[in-house]
């Protein structure tokens, strides 16, 4: 895992929890979340906000796997994001999942929400392997995180099913069983309950 200076605290960070903050006229330099919080948090004059790092958590899937997630939270203009996510190779992947709330929102009262969303996705079986291999649940429902596939130089998605990478490809030979039928896609955000 890749680690960065804050400019802020001096504390050695994994990277991907380094903000670039500043402006062009100003410059900009490399803060921790808890460091940019801060200084988001001024800026906003909000005085009563405090960051809070929550200790990753243990949770099962529906097939008895045992999933971590980290969290983060990111104050930015109108609002609060707490992050949810797995660390894969010292980077977040697999399950990844959001809540947003107001800035005086109970962190606390929001991390409840979180966890109660990752149970409920946690609960679905989206992809089963099968005699032919990957298949699609027999709900017929598939929910997934788009991200990047380095595989395409992000010509193609990359899927993020049940906490799995899956190709763009991979997910077409699944829905060939259903030749003849028909489908909705619909993108949400990803703070959104889907």
């Amino acid at each position: 895992m890749g680690k960065t200076k804050c400019e802020g605290c001096g504390r050695q960070t994994p990277s991907f929890e380094i903000v670039e903050y500043g402006s062009m006229e100003n410059g900009y330099k490399q803060l921790c979340r808890r460091c940019f919080n801060s200084e988001a948090a001024a800026a906003a004059g909000l005085k009563d906000f405090e960051h809070v790092e929550f200790d990753p958590i243990r949770l099962k899937d529906s097939g008895g796997k045992v999933h971590e997630f980290h969290f983060r939270i990111f104050l930015f203009g109108t609002g609060v994001a707490l992050d949810a996510f797995e660390l894969r190779k010292g980077a977040p992947a697999g399950y990844q999942f959001q809540v947003i709330a107001g800035p005086e929102e109970d962190l606390l009262a929001m991390l409840g929400r979180l966890i109660a969303k990752i149970q409920r996705a946690l609960a679905v079986k989206h992809l089963e392997d099968g005699e032919h291999g990957l298949q699609i649940a027999k709900a017929g429902v598939v929910r997934a995180l788009i991200d990047w596939d380095p595989a395409t130089e992000g010509g193609l998605p990359l899927l993020i099913i049940d906490g799995r990478e899956i190709s763009w490809e991979d997910l077409g030979r699944c829905l060939m069983s259903f030749e003849g039928f028909q489908f909705k896609l619909e993108v949400h955000d990803k703070s959104d309950e889907v």
